[in-house]
């Protein structure tokens, strides 16, 4: 089964917000990323608005829309009711939902296993009532992804930075086995696999051997490999790295 890879363009957005105005587009940067070749786009509207705004992801929603082919859509978020209400209007083809902690640069953590169960049903029955697929961030572990097929998600999305670091350790085939596991049961279970946070050039070799992984969602390390190379050759050498 192929890979697919959806490139998340917050830190174009983060760029631009430093300086306000529209430099660099992040319009622009998907044209490109899509131009290179990738089949999906990932936005993370947060509440603060530090990268992508509200604006952006309507934006993108129309350029993508107006492209020939097919693009995936994916909006990362809290299910706090702004954003809901976001997705509602927008209709991504996947939304990803994402505990937040207040105050963190980026994600920490996946949805721990003993997080109520009825308050997240609810939303992910609103989503599916509007033909939303529904992605739920676990970390890999088997009570998180049982309880993530117990609300009724179409998918996991395994996060992967504890991945990452033990790669750096030189301990990557200890952790991959954690991935592996999961990845079994979620297929297991009915669900899906994508996987995302700190994947890179050096780590897709190995982590792109995860049974079952459908889509992986790269921004950071894709991001920032493109001050270098460019953001065309980015997306190409990370689209290499999965497939």
């Amino acid at each position: 089964m192929p890979i697919n890879l959806s490139v998340n363009v917050n830190k174009v957005a983060t760029l631009r917000n430093s300086r306000g105005g529209r430099v660099p587009d992040v319009l622009d940067a998907v044209r490109v990323c899509v131009d290179a070749g990738a089949p999906g786009i990932t936005v993370h509207p947060r509440a603060d608005q530090r990268h992508i705004t509200p604006s952006d992801v309507r934006e993108i929603s129309t350029l993508l829309r107006s492209l020939p082919g097919r693009v995936e859509y994916n909006m990362e978020g809290d299910p706090r009711p702004d954003f809901l209400d976001l997705v509602a209007e927008i209709r991504p083809d996947q939304c990803t939902l994402v505990p937040v902690t207040p105050g963190e640069r980026t994600s920490q953590a996946g949805w721990p296993a003993n997080t109520p169960i009825e308050p997240l049903s609810r939303v992910v029955g609103r989503l599916n009532a509007i033909g939303v697929r529904v992605s739920i961030f676990v970390n890999p572990d088997p009570d998180a992804v049982r309880w993530a097929a117990s609300i009724g998600g179409h998918r996991v999305e395994l996060y992967t930075e504890p991945f990452a670091r033990e790669f750096e350790a030189g301990r990557g085939d200890v952790s991959f086995k954690n991935y592996v596991a999961a990845a079994e049961l979620a297929h297991a279970l009915g669900l899906g696999v994508n996987a995302g946070h700190d994947l890179d050039l050096r780590n897709l070799p190995l982590f792109r051997q995860l049974p079952h992984l459908a889509e992986v969602s790269i921004g950071h390390a894709l991001m920032s490999h493109a001050l270098f190379v460019g953001l065309d050759r980015s997306v190409r050498e990370y689209l290499d790295a999965v497939r």
